[in-house]
């Protein structure tokens, strides 16, 4: 195995080379580099390109993807698979799927990480979407429909099973993040329980000890699932009069139902008053693609409830995560409003019926 850059590493003949591995035959003389995003487990450059000859083909610039300089965030990622995980998502599983994602010029890692690197296309101008500000229905539409990339060519697909770094539901793994999220709900509460009401804060400790809600096991219907699908996880493009997603952040991908995708979406990316009006013409758009797409023995009321059953899906992400990884003052203000949101969501469905 090659040595795998870090940031400080990367040099123009090194560019030069993943573009001609991927048939673009330009020499880098320089580039300029400056960081962008604000990941919690990773951090991303962009590099600016200047080459020898000028060619409509060259990209003007890229972005690498490294893991976090925090120790703390650099072990989270080792211990819950995020660094191979999206290391093997470009390795083994984008040709296979149309959800929209960047073109990956080099995609490697030693062992589980945390030393890794990925060279992505550079989506600018697509703009972040900002998960604090929320999205409108058009927005959520968009983002929700490309999900129907994702979900319908992995939709019970029994390959992906047993693939080790993938992972799906299963007892060993359920307990695991029992532990965790009843180990990190005392912080969690004590630092964000402020922004919540007393109804929300019991469904978020409610869901921590229930064994009714824990998936120990696949079943159907299953697919390919982002886990972290959220507006801070995609760029979005003005096209016309549409609006195109093109989705990041594959470190958390595995199986599961694919409601959870669209569900956590819907919970966390919507305002409140907008989402009790759109949420349920939403699923069913997306279920309408889904049979477009050719999924079939799937009704709209299971579909619906399986929706219902997974606006619990941002609670593990929400409590586990806000306490792994390395505190900031957006990622605290981020937490606070997915907490906000998903147990809102959850109680305005009646999940509870699930716990």
């Amino acid at each position: 195995m090659s040595q795998i850059p870090t940031p400080e590493s990367v040099t123009p003949q090194w560019l030069t080379t993943q573009l001609q591995k991927n048939g673009i035959d330009n020499e880098v003389v320089s580039f300029t580099q400056k960081r962008i995003g604000t990941g919690q487990i990773g951090m991303c450059f962009r590099y600016s390109l200047v080459y020898k000859n000028t060619s409509s083909r060259a990209p003007t610039s890229l972005v690498g993807k490294f893991p976090s300089n925090d120790p703390a965030s650099r072990e989270t990622g080792v211990q819950l698979k995020n660094f191979i995980k999206e290391v093997r998502f470009y390795q083994e599983l984008q040709s296979s799927l149309s959800i929209n994602t960047p073109k990956c010029y080099y995609a490697d890692i030693i062992d589980e990480g945390p030393h890794h690197m990925l060279l992505l296309e550079d989506l600018a101008p697509g703009e972040q979407g900002d998960q604090l500000q929320g999205c409108d229905t058009k927005t959520a539409e968009a983002a929700v429909l490309q999900l129907v990339g994702l979900h319908g060519p992995s939709w019970n697909n029994s390959g992906l099973i047993g693939i080790d770094w993938l992972g799906s539901p299963d007892p060993e793994a359920s307990g695991m993040v029992s532990e965790l999220y009843q180990s990190a709900l005392p912080g969690f509460l004590d630092r964000y329980g402020d922004a919540l009401d007393r109804e929300q804060q019991d469904i978020i400790s409610a869901f921590g000890s229930s064994e009714n809600i824990k998936q120990a096991s696949l079943s159907e219907p299953f697919s390919l699932i982002h886990v972290d699908y959220r507006l801070d996880n995609l760029l979005l493009k003005q096209s016309g009069a549409d609006i195109q997603a093109t989705v990041v952040d594959w470190q958390s991908v595995t199986l599961g139902n694919p409601m959870t995708d669209v569900a956590y979406f819907i919970g966390a990316g919507m305002l409140a008053d907008e989402r009790r009006v759109a949420e349920e013409t939403l699923v069913k758009k997306y279920h309408d693609c889904l049979l477009a797409f050719g999924i079939a023995h799937y009704a709209f009321n299971t579909c619906w409830e399986d929706y219902r059953r997974a606006s619990f899906s941002g609670f593990p992400v929400t409590v586990i995560a806000s306490m792994l990884v390395q505190q900031t003052e957006r990622g605290d203000e981020m937490f606070s409003v997915m907490a906000n949101r998903h147990s809102r969501h959850a109680l305005e469905l009646n999940a509870s019926e699930f716990l």
